[in-house]
């Protein structure tokens, strides 16, 4: 599901150096190790912007048989060319980038079509609990938070896997 982590976003983004000042650099180096760990490009996002947009074209790309390979675009888009995501034209280009109807995304995004869906995302990640990205929920309500190295994962699964054997 699609979470916006930070709606009190301006329309124009938010600088990340600004918002979480110089820890930033650090909390970076650690998302480039994770991307490392798993072969992944990764160039630090210098902007967060306001991901409503993106999260309400994810649901027109839904509609369309397309959420898996948009979804991935845009962490594409993000985390490995640092584009903001926040803005209209970024957007667009994903999504033609996939194969969707660039013209008809801008109007359905222009009418407002998907602000209850991204709405209602919002209002089912906030009963799960969920608090940040990426947030995996497995069995039991366990659940890993964050850009968290890939052995934190295999220790959950083998403890969760090993209390069903019992």
């Amino acid at each position: 599901m699609s979470y916006e982590i930070h709606p009190e976003t301006p329309p124009g983004g938010v600088l990340l150096e600004r918002l979480f000042g110089p820890g930033i650099v650090q909390m970076q180096e650690s998302q480039r190790r994770r991307c490392a760990e798993l072969d992944l490009p990764f160039e630090a996002p210098r902007l967060l912007g306001n991901s409503r947009l993106v999260i309400e074209a994810a649901e027109f790309a839904r509609d369309a048989g397309k959420h898996h390979e948009f979804h991935r675009a845009v962490l594409a888009a993000y985390f490995a060319r640092s584009q903001d995501i926040g803005d209209l034209d970024v957007v667009s280009e994903i999504a033609a980038g996939i194969g969707l109807d660039t013209a008809a995304l801008r109007q359905e995004l222009a009418a407002g079509r998907y602000a209850g869906s991204r709405e209602a995302a919002r209002d089912e990640a906030c009963a799960l609990g969920i608090t940040g990205v990426p947030t995996f929920i497995f069995a039991e309500g366990a659940k890993v938070v964050g850009a968290q190295p890939l052995d934190d994962f295999r220790r959950l699964v083998e403890a969760l896997v090993t209390d069903e054997g019992r």
